[in-house]
């Protein structure tokens, strides 16, 4: 695995397609690759994943744990990390660079914490943009230092062997900040327990327990409790990454928005608290199937088919913002080709993504045509039947903006252009090639659409 490179911006510009047909595979779920990788690092033994994420994001943890000692490398289609066991990690030679992973650095905090020795950790200008206040306050009552005080990266850390088990109650709804204090309560001397309102995805714990660790989870007065035991004892086990919902949002996004479509994404991972987007995109009158559901490692998956169908304006409520966070950009784009007006509340966590994604998404639709404002927390998108299209988008080095605007150029009446693309690496890597197998059109100014 070799260190990432600076590379310059690629513009592109997507045109409206005819009809998208075809069954693909998207890249695996970005969250189930980090955790799998660093619960390997944790335990004994040699976990082995397959249809682990190959994008920039997971590589980047997958450099920082084996320059925290434990090795993983690709074998034939299998990755494979040899454990270190809970504790054992070693201090790294140089600081861990984080690229533009804000999941993969929030976590690592929490394993790090667990370890006494110093580590710098760094990231690229967006992530260091970008706050870890929420995540550092219960890791350092647990008994984390940061040198400094700092809540931005670059900032170095001091992990402790003996650290302190802690409740902790959510004060935002936050699966980062839950799974990394819950890391950390591995390595604590007793139970460690977090305390949410509102529900978050539960990749770690379903993980945890996968690798065997002991947990309980208790649900109470509107709130559950999660507990994990610590001075945990892991074992390697083999994982099946499943395709990943966020990045399949953009492939069924496509489909429902130009004419004609039916696309059908394979073994996507369903998990309840992740599926948010295909529950509302139904409730708009999408067409949106489950086919073939069933469990793999835990988890469950479907194929879903999506065929294009038309739509109306719904109120989203805060409450789902939890399981489809990242989804808003493609269904602000999505919200502008329904007929009426569709708002959606409870989006502060959008203000601190890879770029304030709020203002970002409000910036392109305008751009576009699209009647759009934030008002506080909430966005409000007036769908018309028609998108004008033939704007420029500026995607603040955010991988999601470049391909929720992308989309959109396939479904307007003129093209949509993004002002760079070489992020987009991060998440979905397959993305264009995947989309233009599927019949999208896409071009720089230079050599017009292919």
């Amino acid at each position: 695995m070799s260190a990432p490179s600076a590379i310059a911006a690629r513009p592109l510009t997507a045109y409206a397609a005819g009809p998208l047909k075809g069954r693909v595979t998207v890249p695996g779920d970005k969250s189930i690759s980090h955790r799998a990788l660093m619960l390997g690092a944790l335990s004994t033994g040699v976990t082995r994943l397959t249809g682990l994420l190959e994008a920039e994001d997971v590589i980047n943890t997958a450099r920082a744990l084996t320059a925290l000692g434990a090795p993983i490398e690709k074998v034939g289609e299998e990755w494979r990390v040899t454990g270190r066991g809970v504790g054992g990690l070693r201090q790294p030679a140089a600081p861990l660079d984080f690229g533009n992973s804000g999941t993969g650095t929030r976590l690592m905090l929490g394993v790090i914490a667990g370890h006494d020795m110093t580590v710098q950790l760094t990231g690229d200008a967006s992530l260091r943009r970008r706050p870890m206040g929420r995540v550092l306050g219960p890791l350092q009552t647990m008994g984390l230092i940061v040198e400094g005080g700092r809540d931005r990266l670059p900032l170095t850390a001091r992990g402790s062997a003996s650290l302190v088990p802690i409740t902790y109650e959510l004060p935002v709804p936050s699966a980062q900040v839950k799974s990394a204090v819950l890391l950390a309560g591995l390595h604590a001397s007793g139970e460690t327990t977090v305390i949410e309102s509102e529900p978050t995805r539960d990749h770690t714990e379903r993980m945890l327990r996968h690798f065997g660790a002991e947990l309980r989870v208790e649900a109470a007065d509107g709130k559950t409790r999660i507990t994990v035991f610590g001075d945990a004892e892991l074992e390697g086990r083999d994982v099946i990454v499943p395709g990943d919902p966020s990045s399949a949002a953009f492939v069924a996004a496509a489909a429902a928005l130009v004419p004609g479509s039916d696309i059908t994404i394979a073994g996507v991972l369903t998990n309840p608290t992740r599926i948010g987007f295909y529950e509302v995109l139904r409730e708009m009158g999408g067409d949106v199937t489950f086919v073939d559901e069933r469990e793999e490692g835990g988890e469950p998956i479907a194929d879903i088919r999506i065929r294009h169908a038309p739509l109306r304006g719904v109120h989203v409520a805060a409450h789902r913002a939890p399981s489809m966070i990242d989804e808003y950009p493609i269904l602000a784009v999505v919200a502008a080709f329904a007929a009426g007006e569709t708002r959606m509340d409870g989006l502060a966590e959008l203000k601190v993504k890879e770029s304030d994604r709020l203002a970002a998404t409000v910036a392109g639709l305008v751009a576009n045509g699209v009647r759009a404002r934030a008002e506080g927390d909430t966005l409000t998108v007036e769908g018309a039947e028609v998108v004008r299209g033939g704007g420029t988008v500026a995607t603040h080095l955010d991988h999601r903006m470049a391909m929720a605007f992308l989309t959109m150029g396939l479904a307007s009446r003129e093209p949509v252009s993004v002002d760079d693309t070489t992020m987009v690496a991060t998440s979905f890597p397959e993305f264009l090639s995947l989309m233009q197998g599927l019949g999208a059109r896409f071009g720089s100014d230079a050599g017009g659409a292919r």
